[in-house]
């Protein structure tokens, strides 16, 4: 699934103070936290990857209580710079001289020799780990941990291995300085596919953590040719108190026409459906009580366009360019989710009532894409009311004769004409700072 840089931006997948990569991310070394990264950055685009991968996160779902902690991340590091360094040792174990040397080194180079036994420490906690990796039982253990476990296999296999699963803190120093100058030159053909399985591993293990953790619900990811989007208590996770909605986009309703007050939800409800549409296809959980999407081609967001002055691009441009990027996506290939917020705010609103009603009348042609369009132009409904592709949807706002108004956040049906920026301006009195006072008059 193709995903950019400003719809991760917009979704809040990896900026802001609060994110969606740090809440998710529960893998244990940072192996598994850039491998993560790429899940997100990178999802699959072949759907029978996406069931293996959905199949992996459940495997470790089933045997959270069994992840060896053995494996840390300070095993990792040190474990890189192991296979990467020289030991200065230089004499095999068979012979005299390796004796010798290990205590020349011992006494003169004192803080190398204590590195390299702390090193080998490490080694032996990760051939423990990869041996309580393949010590699991599972009737029904997926092909992408049945992959990671024939890597782990080819190294457990080598006689080096075998030796160090009987060793401990109490091993003699020389024979760990043995098991270290083998296996440095014995395993260092293998660690570089050792390393990316199990990256995958502490990814897997952190995306069945966080699903579990965050109360999410594993997606049913299908590849009919009917294209769907159906939540039901979906929420965006970043929110303390998220208020669910339940929406159901299809083939015969396949766009979602948003209204609703200004701080309304309108911007958090696209959100919510552009993160778990994201999440569902790298194969975790999604933040709902139940789920099921179609596998996507993309995802693509025109929520927070940016001008460029340096280019000498305007607001409205960046806007037009951004849309003429989703038109040439969508013309590429079917089946992409296309989320817009207030299209064409730089422009004045007869312009933008104009623009938007064009870009909804040609993007309905797209039957075999979901899409989901958030305005203040109410008065489009009578433009689209007939449109039978159509899913209309307002943010409530309680709003009663005083002026006084409250956000339910809740899901209506139909379209609002809520307007509630004169009152929010008064009650934050800017218009009481902005009066004319007459005791002011004579300092000016």
């Amino acid at each position: 699934m193709h995903i950019d840089n400003i719809t991760l931006k917009d979704l809040s997948v990896f900026t802001g103070q609060v994110n969606v990569f740090d809440l998710i991310n529960r893998s244990t070394t940072h192996l598994g936290t850039r491998q993560l990264r790429h899940f997100l950055t990178h999802p699959t685009r072949q759907y029978e990857v996406l069931i293996q991968q959905q199949e992996a996160v459940q495997y470790w779902m089933r045997h959270q209580d069994v992840w060896p902690e053995v494996i840390s991340n300070g095993t990792m590091v040190m474990l890189r710079e192991f296979f990467e360094s020289n030991d200065g040792l230089h004499y095999k174990p068979s012979s005299w001289l390796f004796s010798l040397d290990a205590t020349i080194q011992k006494i003169f180079n004192k803080n190398a020799y204590s590195l390299l036994q702390f090193s080998v420490m490490h080694l032996i906690d990760l051939v423990k780990g990869l041996a309580a990796f393949n010590a699991i039982e599972d009737e029904h253990t997926p092909a992408l941990v049945l992959q990671a476990q024939e890597t782990f296999a080819h190294l457990l296999r080598e006689p080096i291995c075998r030796e160090m699963l009987d060793m401990n803190e109490h091993t003699a120093l020389r024979k760990l300085m043995h098991a270290g100058y083998n296996a440095r030159r014995g395993l260092k053909k293998y660690m570089t596919t050792v390393f990316d399985q199990f990256a995958h591993m502490d990814a897997w293990f952190g995306m069945a953590k966080a699903t579990l953790d965050l109360g999410f619900v594993m997606p049913e990811i299908s590849n009919e040719q009917d294209i769907k989007l159906q939540a039901r208590q979906l929420f965006h996770p970043l929110l303390q108190q998220p208020v669910s909605y339940d929406i159901g986009l299809g083939q015969e309703q396949y766009m979602l026409f948003l209204t609703g007050a200004n701080m309304s939800g309108k911007s958090t409800l696209l959100r919510s459906l552009g993160l778990s549409a994201l999440l569902a296809h790298i194969g975790m959980g999604v933040p709902a009580k139940a789920y099921a999407i179609s596998f996507l081609d993309g995802i693509i967001t025109n929520m927070q366009v940016e001008d460029n002055i340096f280019l000498g691009e305007s607001y409205f441009f960046a806007e037009v360019q951004r849309m003429k990027l989703t038109a040439q996506k969508i013309q590429q290939s079917n089946r992409h989710l296309v989320l817009m917020d207030e299209l064409f705010k730089g422009t004045n609103v007869h312009d933008a009532y104009e623009c938007s009603k064009a870009v909804i009348q040609h993007l309905l042609l797209h039957k075999s894409n979901l899409l989901a369009l958030s305005t203040h132009l109410y008065e489009l409904y009578e433009e689209l009311k007939h449109e039978p592709g159509i899913l209309f949807r307002y943010c409530e706002t309680v709003i009663d004769p005083t002026g006084n108004y409250r956000f339910t956040y809740a899901l209506k049906e139909g379209v609002s004409n809520d307007k509630i920026g004169f009152i929010v301006l008064k009650n934050e009195g800017v218009l009481d700072l902005l009066t004319y006072k007459k005791d002011n008059a004579g300092s000016v």
